[in-house]
């Protein structure tokens, strides 16, 4: 007579599913964090000697301000772009970000720092609807008609903004600002993960569309 499995083997059994579910869990949280390194390998750049040049640059956006102070991770992204128009890199840069609220508006800020540091006004254009990096990347494409764009922002973000731009049948490489230092940062190091990880999934199974779209627009010519 076959024996009736006990308490110890049932909690035995759920114990090693357990462990075998955080094991495939774990693996493809690393592998979706993997996807981005791998896809701009060769693509990113830390000194605009060695940029190729672009017709278009996206910058992509953040608050301005971090409890009372200058965000760094702001200023570094202006930098950034300041460099690489004055090194004669791009024709017209895209400013990507947030604008859902009356008193918030991510693009006009970049949009005031980048005419501040001596870039043309009618050489930048402003995306009122880069809610996240998803949806400026794509929106680069179905809206501003850009087949090939040059990401500026910190290395992390570049790093997934191309792998974004390529899942969308675009050519992507990018330049990289300076990064916040890991104590700072560490908030945003660790939302990363999770970014990634949804990354992959709007690509692969979720079939993700930028949340707003609308009108096509005309970059300066």
């Amino acid at each position: 007579m076959k024996r009736k499995p006990t308490l110890f083997t049932w909690i035995k059994r759920v114990i090693l599913l357990g462990l075998g579910v955080l094991l495939v869990g774990i693996s493809l949280i690393a592998y979706a964090n993997m996807l981005p390194v791998w896809a701009s390998r060769g693509k990113l750049f830390d000194e605009t000697a060695t940029l190729p040049a672009a017709k278009v640059g996206l910058v992509f956006g953040t608050s301005d301000r971090y409890r009372g102070r200058e965000n760094r991770y702001f200023r570094y992204r202006i930098d950034a772009a300041v460099k690489v128009w004055n090194a004669g890199k791009v024709e017209t840069l895209i400013v990507s970000g947030d604008n859902r609220e009356k008193y918030y508006n991510e693009p006009e800020k970049m949009k005031a720092a980048l005419i501040a540091e001596g870039v043309p006004k009618n050489r930048i254009v402003c995306d009122y609807a880069g809610l996240r990096t998803f949806d400026s990347v794509v929106r680069a494409k179905k809206i501003f008609g850009a087949d090939t764009i040059l990401v500026i922002s910190q290395r992390f973000q570049n790093e997934r903004a191309i792998y974004l731009a390529q899942a969308n049948g675009m050519d992507a490489y990018g330049f990289n600002a300076e990064d916040v230092e890991i104590k700072a940062g560490f908030k945003t190091k660790l939302r990363e993960v999770g970014a990634r990880v949804k990354m992959w999934l709007d690509v692969n199974f979720l079939d993700t569309q930028p949340t707003h779209l609308g009108e096509k627009e005309q970059l300066p010519e």
